[in-house]
């Protein structure tokens, strides 16, 4: 039996096929509850596959995982082009839980790999500060919003001013106990990371728990297509030709974060900067060429990392 598995914040559903018959359907409470009753249907069961929705697939993932229950997390997208692939216009959590048990009994995915305890704090304490720049933001757009009206009362604008401080101490926080984690748990592999000219502290440890401490990917092309950096072509017959993109997979805070990377990488990183300033010369823009360094980066850390070396200027200049 192939157990496909659509989760929401409350709820999630499980539909289980044997062949093409289904032999189980029923929606269970997102909560310890829920994953023992989930877990005595699936005891048996050749894979459960879970859509990899928000944050509200890991708890049944690792749970499910403890119990020696073979895992497979999916990303969206691919079940979104499963689903458009069988003309599938319905759209029930029913419906979705049926397509992604269907997905996996025909493409039997790759068994998921619960991460580290300390990955999913980090990951944690990540969004926590992630959220608190988004509030310290509306903060300051708050208070610019209220200067640019020309009149604005002086304690108004001291407690803003103050609360902009208390989210950066907050801040400051947050970062320090992430590079705690960091040192304490994998401070091999951060330093690895952090010696290649671009990559800094953010990128590395984003990359860190993205990854797995890259633990799920036999390649580097992996990482690349995981974090929708592979390019792709958009062709039609012979007439009809657009530009290269990049296929957008999710990821966009790692991506945005080694884009930022790239841009010092092609300044500092003599292999970066090489294949920017090749690529620049045959009159790629700008955005190609710098997808293509940070995708030498991750090239780079893949290799870095699975051999356990400093960068190399030399070395990595051939690669």
């Amino acid at each position: 039996m192939y157990v496909g598995i659509d989760t929401s914040k409350d709820f999630f559903d499980a539909t289980g096929l044997e062949e093409e018959q289904v032999v189980l359907q029923t929606q269970y409470s997102n909560k310890t509850a829920g994953f023992e009753q989930l877990l005595i249907s699936v005891k048996t069961c050749k894979m459960v596959i879970i859509e990899a929705t928000g944050p509200y697939y890991l708890p049944l993932a690792m749970f499910l995982s403890r119990n020696n229950i073979p895992v497979s997390v999916v990303n969206p997208l691919i079940i979104k082009r499963f689903s458009q692939m069988k003309m599938s216009r319905a759209k029930t959590d029913k419906k979705d839980s049926f397509l992604i048990a269907q997905y996996g009994q025909i493409h039997k995915p790759s068994l998921w790999k619960a991460p580290a305890n300390s990955i999913v704090k980090i990951k944690q304490l990540d969004t926590y500060m992630e959220g608190l720049a988004k509030r310290r933001q509306m903060a300051l757009n708050q208070l610019h919003a209220f200067q640019s009206s020309g009149d604005v009362d002086d304690q108004l604008v001291k407690e803003i001013k103050e609360e902009v401080a208390l989210f950066d101490i907050k801040i400051s926080k947050i970062e320090k106990q992430i590079d705690k984690l960091i040192q304490k748990e994998h401070k091999d592999m951060a330093t690895y990371l952090r010696s290649i000219p671009g990559i800094g502290p953010k990128s590395a440890y984003l990359m860190i728990i993205a990854t797995n401490g890259f633990k799920d990917f036999e390649n580097y092309k992996q990482v690349i297509s995981y974090f929708g950096l592979a390019p792709r072509i958009y062709e039609s017959g012979s007439s009809v030709r657009g530009s290269t993109k990049i296929c957008k997979m999710g990821m966009s805070k790692v991506r945005k974060t080694l884009y930022m990377a790239a841009r010092q990488a092609i300044r500092f990183n003599k292999a970066c900067k090489e294949l920017y300033d090749r690529l620049r010369a045959k009159g790629k823009s700008h955005r190609l060429a710098l997808i293509a360094a940070v995708n030498k980066l991750i090239k780079q850390a893949f290799s870095i990392v699975k051999n356990k070396k400093m960068y190399n200027p030399e070395y990595c200049a051939v690669q």
